[in-house]
């Protein structure tokens, strides 16, 4: 039998400014070199490396090594689902510039959550699929409805999760923008996933915010009457 999760020692990890900062960088689910996570915590290489390696086993990420450079990820798409919980609860800090406005404003709008689309435009999708009664709502998970299966496999989305996968396969998220849900999991990944494909969204130079091109705006209202 296992013992309680440990919640203090995740938290204290979570919970150091500079960490935050890398953590946070890596919710759109790339994988960064820690230059460049150095570099958005604005610390040095040494106290980022010292950062990273407590994440690294505290279990909070992934450190991958290409020849003589190591990059890092978030460990899981749980990792990604707890900070945008946390900051769905977290009083918002103010804003200081014009450049900052602007790049929270894109993230508001749409975004990538590890691997799934949230936002304004995340939120707005789910509630479509909702009120088509293609997803309905299961607890803390979202079911897809036949109709939904059919509908999404015609768009060309992966729907069926890869075999022995522990992932939750429509799980509700949190947005912590919107302040409701939008759906995670293997079929969230995989509908972002396929809309990148068709060009209908593209990210935006800072790697997590995204916007919805002009194939997108024509293609999400046809398939799913999503106004934007």
């Amino acid at each position: 039998m296992n013992s309680s999760p440990n919640i203090v020692e995740v938290a204290t990890l979570i919970g150091e400014p500079s960490r935050v900062v890398i953590l946070l960088s890596l919710i759109g689910g790339k994988a960064l070199p820690a230059s460049e996570l150095a570099r958005s915590a604005r610390i040095t290489p040494q106290t980022a490396s010292s950062h990273l390696a407590k994440m690294v086993e505290g279990g909070l990420l992934i450190q991958e090594s290409y020849g003589r450079h190591r990059y890092y990820r978030l460990a899981s798409p749980e990792v990604a689902h707890a900070l945008e919980a946390l900051q769905a609860i977290a009083a918002p800090k103010p804003i200081r510039s014009l450049r900052e406005s602007e790049q929270m404003r894109a993230l508001h709008y749409a975004r990538t959550c590890y691997d799934h689309l949230a936002g304004k435009i995340g939120v707005a999708l789910t509630d479509r699929l909702l009120e088509s009664g293609f997803l309905r709502e299961a607890g803390k998970d979202f079911l897809l409805s036949p109709e939904g299966r059919e509908k999404l496999l015609a768009l060309g989305v992966e729907v069926d999760p890869p075999q022995k996968s522990r992932r939750h396969f429509a799980r509700q998220c949190l947005d912590w923008s919107e302040r409701r849900h939008h759906v995670a999991g293997s079929l969230g990944a995989a509908l972002t996933n396929r809309l990148f494909e068709l060009g209908w969204i593209e990210r935006l130079p800072d790697g997590r915010a995204v916007r919805v091109t002009a194939a997108g705006n024509s293609g999400l209202s046809e398939a799913f009457g999503l106004k934007l």
